[in-house]
């Protein structure tokens, strides 16, 4: 492995992240707070890190897949370690532990929270709280590859270590290019979602810090009641739509620039994500109809808490732990399922699914006519074998881990729906899950063990495991790789 490179990279986006924490800072001073000091001793202490170890570009720059893995998989755990500084630093999260939940929740767009009064924040940490997601929520490294050079002879093998979905797709030819694209929609739509947030009423701040956790798919909000404190449908409205958006596959978006209106209609994932949203809304809906006495607002509260557990954010409008078990679990269902591949939500991916789905149709085939030649193909082609494997080890892992954290996080002595919610939400970057860490509750109650295990789980579902699963491998510290 290529360590003087890897260590090289790493020390350029820790000094990013320095350079990004001006930001935060610069709100602070604006509200005349303090607290703005402690994100410049954190920016000065990456800055050195940056000047000692990522001036100097080695000799030798190739890197290969599993560089990239392990420099994406550093660099997430790296941000979220130096990001909590100004948290705990301040005295806003006192114990480290939580400010460092709070900020890989944030990194990760996950949106879990152990803390217990959102408002009592400053505004420089809310800001930060909220840019965290912004900035998580197209990749660390997706960010850094547009601020900066990075490296652009290699820069594909880190894109598709960071971007999620069963295939990394390029737009254009270099990785950087791609990545600049990505962001001028990312951006784009961004700002539309404040400008509409403020026509409803809303203060700039508050826009901005809503729209960063929308287009991240995270949810944290600056209000204790989240979306609810607004109690408005317009806004509910405009969270809702842009929450959908943010969870479709960006390459579409790019498609829809070009003018390939046929391609992202015929797209199987896309239609079967509005498929999916459509169902739950309408079997939700119905389901709730006589607790809030009309259709129309079982609709309205129905079509935002479905938008925002399929697509990860984890906004709430209403406590849906108190809905019927019918609702719930049909809520917990998308939340495993998740948004498309390539967007910024979470979860398995519906992708996956589809590619799940049509494996199982072929083995019926098979096992109807053993002689015919099947193939699985999504959006008319046909999926490699190497693409169907690496979904069958995702699906394997991917419960394997959860069963590993939900038998650690029971020593907690919850009951199961909390302990299983729990692992559920934070391995599929959702935020909020049922019972004691409902969409009104939190996650301080956790111990500290807990706490790293959601952690692990968070970066893990960001990252869609294989990142860590190589950084733990005994083989890749070995002198030959």
């Amino acid at each position: 492995m290529n360590k003087k490179m890897t260590v090289y990279i790493i020390a350029k986006m820790l000094g990013v992240e320095g350079a990004v924490l001006l930001i935060p800072a610069i709100v602070a001073f604006m509200y005349h707070e303090k607290s703005g000091i402690y994100f410049l001793i954190v920016g000065a202490v990456l800055a050195l890190i940056y000047l000692l170890l990522g001036r100097k570009v080695p000799e030798n720059k190739v890197i290969y897949a599993k560089e990239g893995l392990v420099i994406v998989g550093s660099a997430w755990v790296l941000w979220s370690l130096f990001g909590a500084l100004p948290f705990f630093l301040s005295g806003s999260i006192p114990n480290y532990i939580d400010a460092f939940f709070e900020t890989v929740s944030g990194f990760t767009t996950t949106g879990s929270t152990i803390l217990t009064n959102i408002e009592s924040l400053p505004k420089g940490m809310a800001f930060w709280r909220s840019l965290t997601h912004w900035i998580g929520g197209m990749g660390v490294l997706v960010f850094v590859m547009v601020l900066t050079s990075l490296d652009d002879e290699n820069s594909m093998h880190l894109m598709r270590a960071e971007v999620p979905g069963p295939e990394a797709d390029k737009l254009v030819p270099k990785a950087r290019g791609t990545a600049k694209i990505l962001y001028t929609m990312y951006l784009i739509l961004t700002a539309a979602e404040v400008v509409f947030l403020m026509l409803g009423g809303m203060n700039l701040y508050d826009a901005l810090l809503h729209s960063f956790s929308t287009a991240g798919t995270g949810g944290f909000s600056n209000r204790n009641a989240s979306v609810a404190y607004y109690n408005s449908a317009y806004i509910d409205g405009v969270i809702t739509v842009f929450m959908i958006l943010f969870g479709v596959n960006f390459n579409l978006y790019f498609l829809l620039k070009l003018k390939q209106w046929k391609d992202v209609v015929k797209n199987e994932e896309l239609k079967g994500y509005f498929g999916i949203i459509a169902a739950a809304v309408i079997a939700i809906t119905v389901n709730i109809s006589g607790i809030y006495g009309s259709l129309l607002t079982a609709f309205r509260y129905a079509s935002f808490q479905v938008a925002s557990i399929i697509t990860t954010t984890g906004f709430c409008t209403a406590d849906f732990n108190l809905w019927p078990e019918f609702s719930k679990t049909i809520l917990l269902s998308i939340m495993v399922i998740g948004a498309c591949a390539g967007s910024t939500g979470g979860g398995i991916k519906v992708s996956r699914f589809l590619i799940l789905l049509k494996s199982i149709k072929q083995e019926v085939k098979k096992l109807l006519h053993p002689k015919a030649v099947t193939i699985v193909k999504v959006n008319g082609k046909r999926v490699g074998s190497d693409v169907m494997r690496s979904v069958y080890v995702y699906f394997i892992c991917y419960i394997l881990i959860m069963m590993a954290s939900i038998l650690v996080v029971s020593l907690n002595n919850f009951d199961f729906s909390t302990n299983f919610s729990a692992v559920l939400t934070t391995l599929n970057n959702v935020g909020p899950g049922i019972s004691l860490v409902g969409p009104v509750e939190n996650f301080y109650k956790f111990s500290w063990l807990s706490k790293l295990v959601f952690c692990m789980d968070m970066l893990l579902g960001r990252l869609e495991i294989f990142p860590y699963l190589l950084l733990f491998s005994p083989g890749l510290w070995r002198r030959r790789f």
